[in-house]
């Protein structure tokens, strides 16, 4: 027999266990979803929602959009709510950044125009280069039919590019376009690092290292020489490189399947995706979005031209596994300590691998880091960071646009008195 006491007690525990909802009451150790140094909400987003930044010496504020219907794809904030086209004349219309062959379809071939802009990259001033807002053009818009299904259509030789932008007074003073052989139709070049001390390269001006984190192709590492043009790839169709098929992430507590109209309920197709270069500029890091593991290669493997008939295999065979970070990582960036820092959305959070204890840390962790998607180390060592709620996107939706503006950008400082490389000037 129960005791009228015992079963009130029992019955109180039960309610108490069922209608409890709010932690701040509880006794038990709770994660509050924050850790890191204090951030600070640098900028908001109320018009198109970003991917790439980069912030320069004197603070300018420049911001990227994949396009789509957007107006313009590269941009400069001229307050802390709203950018503005930039630089004057380059973001071609949207009605010139697509074309159709045969029923086709095609980006545009258009080699000074801005299609459609993934990435920047600032380097500093140096005595022989002005600093540079450097734009990785992926020549591949998104295009929607009639129905609201989207596509991506191939490449054309000139749409993809790099170009050097003169911070000094906003003018371009170099482009780059890629040959067939390096760039394929179905290439999308994601991110890109420097390397421009003199002798990098035998002609002098240093090189880039390029992600072409194709969904539909061959991802890998397009190299490109700043003083001659040329170009050429490495690590294509590498283990390390390619995505992990059937990968199912969990974003704000929720298994994320992607359901793009049009099409069958699937998964994030993407490979390599971040990439970072070491201070020293022996080291490039690097991982596949849709994977938990850390990767490096020589420099030296990747600098190796294709005269040398064992490149490739050379490159293939120094893959380091650095081993597993704890969740999917998307963008990269470093700071003149030699951290490694990884956007790791599954977690709204930003990690670092130190090359020093060969392990990966927590930096800072927020419930606002709603999939963060770029990220730049600043002059004035703050860690910039772009957060446009992606897996809210009405591409990943059945075409429901889920996400709330504003976006942001925000920033926090970086540890042990870090800063911007500059060490490969």
């Amino acid at each position: 027999m129960w005791s009228s006491l015992t079963l009130s007690v029992l019955i109180a525990a039960v309610a108490a266990q069922v209608t409890f909802q709010n932690s701040s009451q509880t006794i038990l150790r709770v994660d509050n979803g924050t850790y890191g140094p204090e951030i600070e909400e640098f900028h908001y987003y109320y018009d198109q929602w970003p991917i790439g930044l980069a912030v320069s010496s004197t603070g300018r504020l420049f911001v990227c959009y994949t396009r789509g219907d957007y107006e313009y794809t590269l941009g400069e904030a001229v307050n802390k709510t709203a950018e503005t086209p930039y630089p004057a004349g380059l973001n071609l219309p949207p009605s010139a950044i697509n074309t159709t062959f045969n029923g086709i379809d095609f980006g545009s071939s258009n080699e000074t125009g801005f299609i459609s802009v993934q990435a920047l990259y600032i380097t500093l001033a140096t005595s022989t280069r002005p600093e540079t807002l450097w734009v990785l053009d992926t020549g591949r818009p998104t295009i929607m039919d009639g129905q609201g299904v989207p596509s991506m259509p191939y490449a054309q030789p000139g749409g993809p590019k790099l170009i050097g932008i003169s911070l000094d007074n906003d003018t371009v003073y170099a482009t780059y376009t890629f040959a067939a052989k390096v760039h394929f139709p179905d290439s999308y070049m994601n991110d890109v690092r420097f390397d421009l001390r003199p002798n990098t390269t035998s002609g002098g001006q240093g090189v880039a290292y390029i992600v072409d984190s194709s969904n539909e192709g061959r991802p890998g590492f397009i190299i490109l020489d700043l003083a001659t043009g040329e170009s050429w790839r490495r690590l294509s169709l590498d283990k390390s490189v390619l995505r992990v098929d059937q990968d199912v992430p969990s974003y704000q507590g929720h298994p994320f399947y992607q359901k793009t109209l049009g099409s069958p309920i699937g998964h994030l197709q993407e490979g390599l995706d971040g990439i970072q270069i070491s201070p020293d500029g022996s080291t490039i890091y690097y991982s596949p979005l849709t994977g938990n593991y850390l990767y490096s290669v020589p420099t030296a493997n990747l600098l190796e031209r294709d005269t040398n008939p064992l490149a490739d295999q050379a490159a293939h065979n120094n893959v380091s596994n650095l081993g597993q970070r704890g969740g999917n990582g998307n963008g990269f960036e470093g700071d003149s300590n030699g951290l490694v820092y990884q956007l790791i959305p599954e977690h709204n959070a930003i990690y670092y691998y130190d090359p020093n204890d060969l392990q990966t840390h927590g930096y800072v962790r927020d419930p606002r880091i709603i999939w963060p998607d770029s990220a730049s180390v600043g002059a004035d060592g703050y860690f910039y960071v772009n957060i446009n709620q992606l897996p809210y996107q009405p591409m990943w939706n059945n075409g429901t646009d889920l996400r709330v503006h504003p976006g942001a950008v925000l920033r926090c400082k970086l540890p042990g008195n870090g800063t911007k490389i500059t060490t490969l000037q």
